[in-house]
């Protein structure tokens, strides 16, 4: 068909009412892509990458076939279709937000590791994402260099959110330094022309802007006393957007507050025998396992025992019914620069003091990295937090859901103690049980918090199991 459109065209008999029917025959179709005057481009559809046309010229001249590269228009065609087909789409690569759990629906694009330009190997960290439990590192998909960055700090992302760009081969990157001294440098290139030619509309633009205003000025009022402070801001203040794991932490303190029936228990520790133990344990523990010997881990064996002796603690309430763990799982408190998170020690009763402290050790290691992953804070049983480490001699611990109890740990303190008739300093530790007084009396949260006492006080008893 192609052939017979070429002969008719270099006979002049090919009319533009033959070729318009011959386009709406459906033939392999012919599409009139540009006329210029009288001249029309012919390009074949469907034909696969054909590298040249003919086009009719002005009656009278020549008619001939030229080469789709020496066409400008041509080159456009072409470069369209490059980026359907080309392999070089294969060279960029983007990077996206993952999966970040099954409860975390989105994140805050916290901040860039890297900057356009910057050279990257697989799986090596671009971005920070903090959600409302951990924060977590954008890797790079592929090794090559960042082209940039689709999305901006500050921003909500999802899992699937595209906010790189890298090439694989580096190739058309500009290695600068990130994309606002671009912008800086790139601003001064316009002309004067251009410039007077863009300052022209600006007061159109202005005028309507003061036109527009006066059509609603009465709820701008109320929207800004409601969101903003009435009063001006004082000198040396600085007013901070609260992280989102700080948000988090909030919102679960309140809402256990307004839950549960919460009811604190105190009690104090004798800390002499425990102490003892460390001080003629703790080279050989070391030496042994790899791990200094401390007192959480005393602590934790204690409260295992403790949740043996009164599981109605290590229960929860579930709408109208209890539900009962024949397991522990520990949860420890653990205070980062970013807030507190609490990784779990997964089935606590099977272990003993070194895997506790192992444990204990790798998970604070990772939290206070940021590299603590949600599976690792996911569940729990029961809450221990330590205050005493920060100096706090007594407090009341919230809880922490959905669980039903908390046991808070305090500094220990030289007091003097009446021992067998005798007052003589002791090293003292008050410890507090805070409760769901929904579910566990009085009782039983006395009793619980008494076996830890006993426990601590004689750490024989763990190995004679009375």
């Amino acid at each position: 068909m192609l052939g017979i459109i070429r002969r008719r065209v270099a006979s002049g008999g090919l009319s533009a009412s033959v070729l318009r029917k011959t386009m709406q025959a459906g033939q392999p179709s012919v599409s009139a892509s540009r006329v210029l005057g009288r001249e029309i481009l012919l390009h074949p559809r469907g034909l696969g990458h054909v590298r040249k046309f003919c086009h009719v010229i002005l009656p009278g001249s020549s008619i001939g076939c030229r080469s789709m590269r020496d066409s400008s228009f041509s080159t456009l065609n072409m470069q369209a279709w490059s980026r359907l087909f080309s392999s070089e789409s294969g060279d960029l690569v983007e990077a996206v937000v993952p999966f970040m759990g099954e409860s975390i629906t989105d994140g805050t694009l916290a901040k860039f590791l890297k900057s356009p330009g910057d050279t990257v190997k697989v799986d090596e960290p671009i971005a920070q994402i903090e959600t409302d439990k951990v924060t977590i590192d954008v890797a790079s998909p592929e090794a090559g260099v960042i082209k940039e960055f689709v999305a901006k700090e500050g921003e909500t992302v999802e899992p699937g959110t595209k906010i790189a760009i890298i090439s694989k081969s580096g190739e058309g990157v500009a290695h600068v330094a990130p994309s606002e001294k671009i912008e800086e440098k790139a601003a001064p290139k316009p002309s004067p022309a251009e410039t007077m030619k863009e300052e022209k509309p600006k007061p159109e633009v202005e005028k309507t802007a003061v036109f527009e205003k006066p059509k609603a000025p009465s709820p701008a009022p109320p929207k800004r006393s409601a969101t903003e402070p009435q009063l001006p801001p004082k000198e040396r203040e600085r007013r901070v957007p609260m992280t989102r794991l700080r948000k988090r932490v909030a919102t679960r303190l309140k809402d256990s507050q307004n839950t549960f029936a919460m009811l604190t228990t105190f009690n104090e520790v004798d800390m002499t025998n425990l102490m003892k133990l460390r001080s003629d344990y703790k080279d050989a523990f070391l030496e042994q396992h790899g791990v200094k010997l401390g007192f959480m881990s005393g602590f934790v064996k204690a409260a295992v025992s403790g949740l043996q002796n009164q599981p109605i603690i290590n229960a929860v309430i579930d709408g109208d019914d209890v539900i009962y763990r024949d397991y522990i799982d520990i949860s420890i408190a653990v205070g980062t620069p970013k807030g507190l998170v609490v990784p779990v020690i997964r089935n606590a009763e099977k272990m003993n003091f070194a895997d506790i402290e192992k444990e204990i050790n790798t998970l604070a290691k990772k939290a206070n990295d940021g590299s603590i992953s949600i599976d690792e804070m996911a569940g729990g049983s029961f809450t221990i937090s330590n205050g005493g480490v920060y100096g706090s001699l007594l407090s009341t611990p919230i809880i922490n859901p959905p669980q039903s109890a908390i046991l808070g740990m305090h500094s220990i303190v030289s007091r003097p103690m009446v021992v067998s008739g005798n007052v003589v300093p002791r090293p003292m530790m008050y410890i507090a049980l805070t409760y769901d007084h929904r579910l566990i009396d009085g009782r039983e949260a006395v009793f619980f918090l008494r076996r830890i006492k006993d426990v601590v006080e004689d750490p024989r008893r763990l190995l004679l199991d009375i």
